[in-house]
């Protein structure tokens, strides 16, 4: 197979706030496989370091370690420390291959705003049902949480809210606002409230509140996601599926019925979208919670809504 890539970047539109820093900008590759018969499939290399896959650089390296012709035992020999990779070729191979037909519809979670903007952003995006995203962890504990009052105020019942913290409280801060939000049941889950390396507590959180925790950042890779389930979370499990790793090992094991899975985005293209929603997602059992992919109008550029083809031209 003919292996190539192209590099993308593109600005957010304004700059995303989280408990990382300011995100101006987001960069991944594309890639381009075509087999003996002219036949094409595209993939995408999203990387998120600073969530647990590999750097930018890192990825962009291995696709020069790559030669221009490429067989699948190559494809399936990526090391695991290159899980978007791993995801980005294994996609654009099995894409090679028609798209099964979609089976069900899909409910998107969107994005607010970070801090005060929430209050009228979320009007542009609010739908009767919708579910609605709000990072926070961002400004001081009072401020957000009197906010979060004022935005509970101000969304209408039946709206469900998830809260973002990336990993960005103490302990004695996740407890303020558990108990804060187990007091209404549109909070529909606190994500990664503490960091990575304070699995124990996220469980004894989940345990003494009635508002469920939703784990992120500790299963960003698929050797993390094993890893927690086999320590026992019967908790959410917010899947990244760019940065996950291979999509073969993912579809295996969110068909466990054990696995409670909520599908996200990590700002990739529609490259990676267009494969994740009707190749990955459509493969295993039926989604109950709304997928985070309601993250497009963070962007101006219009690599969302094109079809691969015309995305990797326009690179």
């Amino acid at each position: 197979m003919r292996f190539e890539f192209r590099e993308y970047s593109r600005p957010f539109q304004p700059p995303l706030a989280t408990s990382h820093g300011v995100w101006r900008d987001r960069q991944g590759i594309l890639i381009r496989l075509t087999d003996e018969f002219g036949q094409i499939g595209f993939g995408e290399i999203a990387p998120l370091d600073w969530f647990g896959s590999e750097t930018m650089a890192e990825a962009i390296a291995f696709c020069h370690s790559l030669s221009a012709e490429i067989t699948p035992k190559v494809i399936f020999s990526i090391p695991d420390h290159l899980p978007a990779c791993q995801f980005g070729i294994e996609s654009a191979w099995e894409s090679l291959q028609p798209a099964p037909p979609a089976t069900y519809p899909l409910e998107c979670s969107r994005l607010l705003p970070t801090g005060k903007a929430a209050l009228h952003g979320w009007r542009s995006l609010w739908q009767p049902g919708c579910t609605l995203k709000w990072k926070i962890a961002v400004s001081p504990l009072v401020e957000e949480l009197a906010l979060f009052e004022q935005l509970l105020q101000e969304l209408p019942q039946s709206t469900k809210l998830r809260l973002d913290a990336n990993g960005g409280l103490v302990e004695a801060e996740a407890h303020q606002w558990l108990a804060q939000c187990q007091h209404d049941p549109r909070v529909e889950f606190l994500e990664q409230p503490l960091p990575v390396d304070q699995f124990d507590g996220m469980v004894q959180l989940s345990q003494r509140y009635s508002t469920p925790i939703a784990l992120d950042e500790s299963v960003a890779t698929f050797s993390q996601l094993e890893a927690c389930y086999q320590r026992g979370w019967r908790g959410v499990f917010v899947i990244k599926a760019a940065i996950a790793g291979s999509p073969k090992r993912l579809r295996r094991f969110c068909q466990n019925p054990e696995v409670d899975v909520v599908w996200s985005s990590v700002f990739e293209t529609g490259v990676a979208q267009d494969f994740i929603l009707n190749r990955l997602i459509s493969s295993v059992s039926q989604q109950q919670r709304a997928i985070g992919f309601g993250v497009n109008h963070w962007f101006t550029d219009k690599l969302n809504q094109l079809e691969s083809k015309a995305i990797w031209q326009s690179l």
